[in-house]
């Protein structure tokens, strides 16, 4: 496992992209990679970031307008070329069927339970192959 990871969090609200870094933190588990935090408030950043820079996992806000971060996820596992594992944070355990809907890898409810969201993430890390080249960004053909 590589010694540092990188976590995209996508949220339009600032103390969102604040929560999701302070409740997991610089190492969500002690078997886990350290982690760096690229933020982007608005779909074009999250598509930018991850044509241009390897990201690890995507954290994504369900609640972001104007793209939510449910379609955001389909979007992307549907257009990026290796997609990251997604976490997706949902605003109530109902909206779980729609993360299913999303193909997120995980989801956990807002407001944030630090010890699940470490948890979560923290699996998410693992779960991700090793050696991957950066991935391509919408529409581009695979390497």
């Amino acid at each position: 496992m590589q010694s540092t990871a990188t976590v995209l969090v996508y949220s339009d609200d600032a103390g969102i992209r604040e929560q999701v870094r302070l409740a997991a933190g610089s190492r969500p588990a002690p078997d886990a990679p350290a982690v760096t935090y690229l933020e982007c408030a608005t779909l074009p950043a999250v598509l930018r970031t991850l044509a241009e820079r390897r990201v690890d996992v995507c954290v994504l806000d369900g609640e972001t307008a104007p793209a939510g971060g449910m379609g955001v996820c389909r979007q992307l596992k549907d257009e990026v070329y290796r997609c990251p594992p997604v976490l997706l944070l949902i605003g109530r355990p109902q909206d779980a069927w729609l993360a299913t809907w999303s193909r997120a890898d995980a989801a956990v409810t807002l407001p944030l339970d630090p010890v699940e969201c470490a948890s979560a993430l923290a699996g998410l890390l693992r779960s991700r192959p090793a050696g991957n080249p950066v991935p391509k960004a919408a529409g581009a053909a695979p390497a």
